[in-house]
């Protein structure tokens, strides 16, 4: 499993409205993982003041990471491999 990043510009989102993302791109993460896909969200890391919103996700490939996100119905920029380097 490789860590993905993906990139997202919600310039304006209010905030009920990036937690529900949120929690859809948990909830399809799961339910990929529940039918055989292993896949894992991590964290949202969010700029107000741009609305840049970068996410990640542990996963095989970013297909899988892609096919979340789209099944989320979360728009995204950008899926890249990443290193996560959170003590």
């Amino acid at each position: 499993m490789s860590v993905y990043m993906v990139e997202r510009s919600l310039a304006g989102i209010a905030m009920p409205d990036l937690a529900a993302a949120q929690k859809r791109a948990i909830d399809t993460s799961q339910q990929f993982t529940a039918g055989g896909t292993p896949v894992r969200y991590i964290r949202t890391t969010f700029v107000p003041g741009t609305g840049a919103c970068m996410c990640l996700f542990d996963a095989s490939d970013p297909e899988t990471v892609r096919r979340v996100n789209e099944q989320a119905g979360i728009p995204f920029d950008r899926i890249s491999e990443a290193l996560d380097l959170t003590p």
